[in-house]
């Protein structure tokens, strides 16, 4: 069975096809600038050289039309007919409080994905897009919606709610949600198994570091919090968000800066983080050279950067009573030995010991990075969020 991965955005759409027999990528490829002048398809196939095509996508569904016809393509596809595709896989970011798992679509899941707006903005309405165009180029195929939010709502009522009058929780959803479900649910799921974790001592805590950052506490699997919030912006420093901070920041800024409750939103989101401490860049590497070169700004924000993962560590250690492994994923928490190591030194109250050689070992492989008589273990594991939209879907449609 085949199953078509979708995660868009909104001038962006990201694509793989994975047979589920193997689990193994058959194509993957991504489309930008939707809507905008210039629109590129860059399709991969595995020991086949990258296909770029240059042509006008004015919507989501003329970008999706474009992935269909280049996956059945003589020479460049993978698959004779987009019929051998048994479903389509969506990411979709916010399910509010009414999908706490995934499920197939239908009007009524359209709907909900439609009222959340509000909670995700910029990413509902093109997860909208894309699952009506797969409709539309693929009448009757399914189509599954693999919410983001879906594994922070695993969480107890004590952790998700916030200390404001309950009555605007009950008007408007107003909780936290926590995001990167979908990457935290898959890592967490898989430490179990692969640090062979015996029932009673499956208390794992993942450190999604990239750009955008967030870390979740769970046990057997089960989240018991996780840092972001309402919106991705609470929680960890990130590339340009700020992560959290005190709410009355807002009205501040606002009064001193004759700027509106948005534009400050739009600065905490977009012009904070690394890139606003530093004042050098979003990118972590560009900041780890200015910080190697001198430049005080830039050892600030990543000291700040660390200190905030491993005040977050100490405070799920604390909600679980204890951690059987952390475990490290995503851009940063994957290809940075530097800065797993420097949080690692943070936690040595709980005998966390780091092996050097396994941390500056190979990149982007799944690997124990802590000595053998660590206290609590510790690893990278590689994300696979499309893995695991892909195993989710076929849960659903088999």
């Amino acid at each position: 069975m085949k199953v078509l991965v979708l995660n868009c955005g909104s001038s962006s759409l990201k694509y793989q096809l994975i047979d589920m027999e193997t689990e193994g990528v058959l194509a993957k490829g991504l489309c930008e600038r939707i809507g905008i002048d210039g629109s590129v398809l860059t399709h991969k196939v595995p020991g086949k050289d990258d296909y770029v095509v240059e042509k006008a996508m004015p919507n989501h569904e003329v970008a999706v039309k474009m992935v269909m016809d280049v996956l059945v393509d003589p020479d460049k596809g993978v698959i004779s007919d987009t019929k051998e595709i048994a479903a389509v896989g969506h990411r979709v970011l916010h399910g509010g409080t009414v999908y706490s798992d995934s499920i197939v679509v239908n009007e009524d899941v359209k709907k909900v994905i439609k009222d959340c707006i509000p909670l995700g903005p910029l990413h509902n309405p093109a997860n909208l897009m894309g699952i009506e165009a797969c409709e539309a180029a693929m009448p009757g195929t399914p189509n599954v919606a693999v919410f983001d939010t879906a594994f922070g709502m695993g969480m107890e009522e004590s952790a998700y709610l916030y200390a404001i009058p309950y009555k605007y929780y009950e008007k408007y959803g107003i909780r936290r949600y926590g995001f990167h479900g979908t990457s935290h649910k898959f890592v967490s799921g898989e430490i179990i198994k692969f640090a062979n974790l015996p029932e009673g001592h499956r208390k794992v805590i993942v450190c999604h570091l990239g750009n955008g950052a967030s870390i979740s506490a769970s046990i057997d699997g089960k989240c018991v919090d996780t840092s972001m919030g309402l919106t991705p912006l609470e929680g960890l420093i990130m590339g340009t968000r700020s992560g959290d901070v005190d709410p009355a920041v807002v009205q501040f800024l606002a009064n001193n800066e004759k700027l509106t409750v948005d534009e400050v939103l739009n600065i905490l989101n977009k012009e904070s983080g690394i890139l606003g401490l530093s004042e050098v860049s979003s990118d972590f590497r560009d900041v780890e050279k200015a910080e190697a070169e001198g430049n005080h700004k830039a050892a600030v924000a990543n000291a700040a950067y660390r200190h905030r993962v491993i005040k977050y560590i100490g405070a799920y250690v604390a909600a679980m009573n204890g951690v059987d492994a952390i475990a490290f994923t995503a851009g940063v928490g994957e290809n940075d030995a530097s800065v797993r190591k420097l949080v690692c030194e943070g936690l040595s109250y709980l005998g966390v010991k780091i092996d050097d050689a396994k941390n500056n070992g190979p990149r982007g492989v799944a690997a124990q990075i802590s000595t053998d008589d660590s206290a609590v273990k510790v690893y990278v594991y590689p994300t696979n969020e499309e893995l695991a939209i892909a195993r989710e879907t076929l849960a659903l449609v088999k």
